[in-house]
């Protein structure tokens, strides 16, 4: 070790009170600078041993920062919920046991060269998770007090631990809430960080969910993170969590948004038939895969005019063709999810195909299969749940350049870099500092589709300068133990290592 080199180390171990009793990785990577200007392009991963109460209170794994670390990559996001450190559901009071595991992890981060950002997934007040909070901390002044005397109580603990090490993260994607009503809570928020520790490298989360970035922030020189997760059918596919039974079967790059939101004459949006132009020189077996009806739907399939096929939906409660009967007391209907394929044939020649609600509520298909006389394969085309929208017409051409599905335009690389990075860059050339605070996609996606979509995704954030933290580490959207059933995985120190997933991190 160089002179330099050791006096750092010096440095950093006088800094920090647990530091004497454990003992310094072999040569720790040397962070880079961090600013609120400028933040580096950390590499890296969210840990989820105090995500949420529910899951318990575990302490943050040694072994998880040291396979960081050796395996190249240089930061973790801790996102906490704050009733794990506090006593007796009292949230003014602290619990030093459970804080200091929390203090074990900046040590963590340390000792194996790893930046630490401490994240408030559930803050007093507020939450993206369920329950919501009693109390708002958009509305409640109570609310507010507290969240800033946690905030001070981690700044005062951490004091002159320096930037390239440590960065306090305000709150997990604030949403709900108008950005003048979020910038008065982060200006109360930063006050009080920034009275124990006025040098302190703070991050902003952007609103809605991360997609927005805060230029009314700008003063306080905050850093901001956004999201990785667009499009949520191949982040969120099947994901139990979020409403994602409409979500079509994913693929990437995919058409765009074509919606299979299909309703009656009855509703105020209008009945808008879905187009699909031939000629087709085949006759052809056309799929539709169904997810919910609300209350009843009469679907119609024209073929230049003349009625083809007809098939009449009416929910209900207990068994029946659905998969799951949902009554609506708010509206006293059923909104039964059906999640069913049905087919027809079209006729040779037909040179326009029509899906139309005629009569009933409305009715959602996810997905449309084309398959013509003789072809090995089936062609399927994923539909958007886009309410209130007019179906975008398009083309089955099999066989042509660029087919199968003429006259719409392709989500790929460049549509998420005018969707989630152009906004940001904007951002980012006014001063703030940018990275994307969690990413991935969750073990249902089909793996080659996730590599496909995660390497668009980590080639324009490495173009934007854009550091990033995968969800998760280990875990069902992570590198290890993930779970997925299409992965050939790899032993690595105990764990079942995604060596595709790991080499495309690895290059970018």
């Amino acid at each position: 070790m160089r002179y330099g080199q050791r006096a750092a180390l010096a440095a950093a171990l006088a800094w920090f009170p647990l530091a004497a009793g454990l003992r310094a990785a072999p040569n720790p990577p040397p962070l880079p600078a961090a600013t609120p200007e400028k933040l580096p392009r950390w590499r890296g991963f969210n840990l989820l041993e105090k995500f949420m109460q529910p899951s318990g209170n575990k302490p943050f794994a040694e072994a998880d920062f040291r396979m960081i670390s050796e395996l190249g990559f240089n930061f973790v996001r801790l996102p906490m919920d704050y009733r794990l450190w506090i006593k007796n559901k009292n949230w003014e009071e602290f619990d030093e046991s459970v804080l200091k595991e929390i203090d074990q992890a900046v040590e963590y981060g340390r000792k194996y060269g790893v930046h630490v950002c401490l994240n408030f997934h559930r803050a007093p007040g507020y939450t993206v998770a369920r329950p919501a909070e009693a109390r708002s901390l958009w509305t409640d002044p109570e609310a507010r007090r507290v969240c800033a005397l946690h905030w001070a109580t981690f700044a005062r603990r951490y004091k002159g631990i320096p930037n390239e090490r440590l960065s306090f993260n305000l709150m997990n994607e604030p949403a709900g809430v108008e950005e003048k009503i979020y910038a008065e809570v982060a200006r109360q928020l930063v006050e009080a960080i920034r009275k124990e520790d006025p040098n302190r490298l703070i991050i902003s989360d952007g609103l809605e969910w991360g997609r927005k970035p805060i230029l009314s922030l700008r003063d306080l020189r905050l850093a901001q993170a956004t999201r990785g997760y667009t499009p949520m059918e191949i982040s969120h596919y099947q994901a139990s969590w979020v409403n994602s039974a409409g979500f079509p079967r994913p693929a990437w790059p995919a058409p765009q948004s074509v919606t299979g939101i299909l309703m009656s004459p009855a509703k105020p949006e209008g009945s808008h038939p879905l187009i699909i132009n031939g000629p087709f020189d085949q006759e052809t077996v056309v799929r539709l895969h169904v997810a919910t009806v609300s209350a009843a739907a009469r679907l119609v399939a024209e073929a230049d005019g003349k009625k083809i096929w007809e098939k009449h939906f009416q929910c209900g409660p207990g068994e029946g063709e659905w998969k799951k009967a949902d009554f609506k007391p708010q509206w006293k209907i059923y909104q039964n999810l059906y999640d069913r394929d049905y087919t027809f044939p079209v006729p040779v020649g037909t040179r326009e195909l029509k899906l139309q609600v005629k009569e009933g509520d409305w009715m959602q298909i996810t997905e449309l299969g084309f398959k013509p006389a003789g072809a090995a394969r089936e062609e399927a085309l994923g539909l958007a749940m886009d309410w209130g929208k007019k179906p975008a017409p398009f083309r089955f051409a099999p066989g042509a350049p660029g087919g199968p599905f003429l006259d719409l335009k392709m989500k790929g690389r460049e549509w998420l870099y005018e969707d989630g990075i152009k906004p940001w860059k904007e951002a980012q050339a006014q001063g703030i500092g940018v990275m994307v605070g969690e990413w991935g996609a969750y073990n249902k996606t089909p793996h080659e589709v996730f590599l496909r979509w995660a390497e668009d995704c980590l080639k324009n954030w490495q173009e934007a300068g854009f550091g990033w933290a995968l969800w998760n580490f280990r875990g069902s959207f992570g590198v290890l133990d993930s779970g997925r059933g299409d992965v050939q995985y790899e032993d690595f120190q105990g764990h079942k290592l995604d060596r595709k997933l790991m080499d495309l991190l690895q290059k970018y």
